[in-house]
């Protein structure tokens, strides 16, 4: 059904209702409608739920059984971000979304002191009258994010039913999500030192499991800080893939991630002090080891601009059609070629690689 302005849509109070009406929404709304508690708080405060006939605007009302809604739901609204004609990886797209292969030095989210140039201002650009609306805006849904040097896979909702349904596999932690990093030294099961670090311990197969909380610094807004009370829940785990000098002095290695948090990986392989080459955050000023890779090899180390980090596999599930979908990016150019001048000129030894 719908008015002059957008379309109505009815909802019936179920058995046994929450004590909020925005919460009672939320959980008896049609999930064809893809409306969120958020979505619906704003649609209340805007005067767009009536009963009766009557306005309503107060979330904590307390709603009954069988009582009737009407929300009016307007057409998406333009937003006021400018679509921008970047050129974009597109690894899969269809009406409900679409995954990115995004190169190091793109930001994900217009923010301050990055206005545009961002994948959100190319995504509008490319999906054009494709994005059907999230939130109420013609907008693309940014379910998780990568940081600005970080390369690698990213999926992005075109509709708000595929938002809805991404944003719960990220709440359980069902996608796949694995990264691989160079970092300073061997983050390995036989060093008696790891295992004095606090929140660290080691798991079948010589798997590095990281477990702390993270927060905001209290001093330096820009950087995430280990906590153990208080802050977000953080699980990463890595194994390593391959070591570089004699002795070793840098190692490739393969993360995944049970919680998905700012900096994460940056932050865990910092605080169990193998911190990631280039990292200008949490890397400090440390350098190669010239001794142990050779003059040349330490160099190109030292000089690597950004953090090594790659977002080198994604899967979940389709949200609407219920596909399993994987992917995986090739390592860009740039890390590439720091490992083959790893690999050539010093002394490796490997362990298994994904996949094989």
């Amino acid at each position: 059904m719908s008015d002059a302005t957008g379309q109505i849509l009815c909802i019936v109070i179920g058995p046994n209702p929450p004590d909020r009406l925005d919460k009672a929404l939320a959980r008896d709304v049609p999930e064809e409608a893809s409306l969120s508690r958020s979505r619906i708080a704003k649609l209340l405060a805007a005067g767009a739920v009536s009963r009766g006939g009557e306005i309503v605007t107060d979330p904590k009302a307390r709603p009954a059984e069988g009582e009737r809604y009407d929300i009016v739901l307007e057409p998406a609204e333009p937003v006021e971000t400018k679509a921008q004609p970047i050129r974009l990886s597109v690894l899969w797209e269809d009406e409900d979304l679409i995954v990115i292969d995004k190169p190091a030095g793109m930001v994900v989210h217009p923010a301050p002191g990055s206005p545009d140039g961002t994948l959100v201002n190319a995504l509008l650009h490319h999906c054009g009258d494709t994005l059907s609306g999230v939130g109420g805006e013609r907008r693309p849904g940014i379910v998780h994010r990568i940081d600005k040097d970080t390369s690698g896979l990213l999926v992005v909702a075109k509709s708000d039913r595929a938002h809805h349904g991404l944003a719960r596999q990220f709440e359980k932690h069902s996608v796949t999500r694995r990264y691989l990093a160079l970092v300073h030294g061997v983050p390995d099961a036989a060093d008696p030192r790891l295992h004095g670090v606090k929140g660290t311990n080691f798991e079948p197969g010589g798997i590095l499991k990281i477990t702390t909380q993270l927060a905001r610094h209290k001093t330096d807004r820009q950087r995430q800080a280990v906590l153990f009370h208080g802050g977000r829940h953080a699980v990463t785990r890595a194994r390593v893939l391959e070591t570089f000098g004699a002795p070793p002095a840098v190692a490739l290695i393969e993360c995944w991630l049970e919680t998905g948090r700012t900096h994460q990986i940056r932050v865990h392989m910092a605080h169990v002090g193998h911190g990631l080459i280039g990292d200008p955050v949490y890397g400090g000023r440390r350098r190669a080891n010239a001794k142990a890779l050779g003059a040349d090899k330490a160099e190109a180390v030292t000089r690597f601009p950004r953090q090594a980090l790659h977002a080198a596999t994604l899967g979940f599930v389709h949200p609407v059609s219920g596909e399993e979908l994987s992917f995986v990016s090739e390592l860009p150019g740039d890390f590439a070629a720091l490992l083959d001048i790893l690999r050539n000129q010093a002394a490796k030894r490997a362990v298994c690689l994904p996949g094989g």
